[in-house]
């Protein structure tokens, strides 16, 4: 079972999220809490995923973050926001969540999306909007991105599509015949040889540099 807390200050959010994802047979909601019980809940129940506001009365989002990261072994986070064009969001981005989800986000796709974050992809909404993609993460001009991508070998190319498709490394592994170890290892040294670190942040650096075009309405 993929064990999931859902932090959110609206009850409503957090009853609606918590109906949807008890509907899948894999996920269990062990708890759907406001943010100022975010990190007893975290604890207490050790789960794979969090769903987390980051726009809350009572506690910041990114400071609950941050102590999330913090952890011994942190549970994947994804924030949840009403505004795709947040600058809170990529705060959160490239201070470790695994992606983000606009509260809209279709019911239908959740249970996926889960799955996703709990084995170790990124996740980014259908409707992230390109000024969040091209202006706030900052992956640098083409001419460096060009430049970065080429130091990388010809397996690392391909881990690095893979990576943009948002698969978790034994997914990779599966995908290429190759030991997670393995892949844990060409994903390190992607990142150095990138000057970036996480994933979402390389596979928008291999866009810049033309290796590939993520679809507008980017899943996983």
């Amino acid at each position: 079972m993929i064990r999931v807390v859902v932090v959110d200050d609206e009850a409503l959010i957090r009853t609606g999220f918590q109906r949807i994802l008890d509907t899948a047979e894999d996920i269990d909601v062990v708890a759907a809490v406001p943010g100022g019980q975010a990190m007893r809940a975290v604890k207490e129940s050790r789960p794979d995923v969090v769903l987390l506001d980051i726009r809350m009365p009572d506690v910041d989002g990114l400071t609950v973050l941050a102590e999330l990261r913090r952890l011994t072994q942190p549970p994947a986070v994804a924030i949840l926001t009403t505004f795709d064009t947040d600058e809170y969001v990529t705060t959160a981005l490239r201070s470790g969540a695994a992606g983000f989800l606009l509260k809209d986000t279709d019911p239908e796709q959740l249970p996926h999306l889960i799955r996703t974050l709990a084995g170790g992809g990124t996740v980014l909404s259908s409707q992230v909007t390109r000024k969040v993609v091209d202006g706030y993460l900052d992956v640098g001009p083409q001419d460096h991105a060009v430049d970065a991508v080429a130091r990388l070998t010809d397996r690392e190319r391909t881990v690095l599509l893979l990576i943009a498709e948002g698969l978790a490394n034994n997914d990779i592994g599966a995908r290429l015949h190759l030991s997670a170890s393995t892949v844990k290892g060409h994903v390190s040294a992607i990142f150095t040889k990138l000057r970036v670190g996480s994933r979402v942040q390389a596979a928008l650096l291999a866009e810049r540099a033309g290796l590939l075009r993520l679809p507008r309405n980017r899943e996983g």
